[in-house]
């Protein structure tokens, strides 16, 4: 059943413990905290913010929930719609969140999108190949 479990709940989640402060301090000023600051060969210095961290997240989740898609079964139904109703949180708190509404959360919840639209092709594109003619 946790294979069901939608994965891209899990950056919203962090996005929402962020505005709450328990990661960063709390409101839309937490997502610009420095988590990682590397100094290049060419002199430059990359940071990374804790909001680029949650998208790195979330890119992850979504690669994984791609390949989650193209798997045929019971539990698929289940993953796409809970998937939506994902999808729906994210868009509800974006209309109706202030603090949601931020660049960050649009790609999060974009990527979400992608997610939604991404596993429904890809179970139709599979469950095609998957049917067989009774000859």
């Amino acid at each position: 059943m946790l294979a069901a479990l939608p994965l891209m709940i899990i950056p919203f989640i962090l996005y929402n413990l962020a505005m709450l402060g328990i990661l960063g301090g709390g409101g839309v000023a937490s997502l610009g905290t420095v988590i990682s600051s590397l100094q290049m060969l060419s002199g430059a210095v990359w940071t990374m913010t804790l909001g680029d961290g949650i998208i790195v997240v979330s890119l992850v989740f979504l690669f994984v929930e791609i390949l989650k898609a193209s798997r045929n079964g019971r539990g698929s139904l289940i993953n796409h719609m809970l998937s939506m109703l994902v999808f729906i949180a994210y868009l509800v708190e974006f209309l109706l969140v202030r603090d949601a509404a931020t660049q960050i959360f649009f790609i999060l919840m974009t990527i979400t999108f992608v997610d939604v639209i991404g596993g429904f092709a890809v179970a139709i594109r599979s469950a095609g190949r998957d049917v067989s003619i009774g000859l």
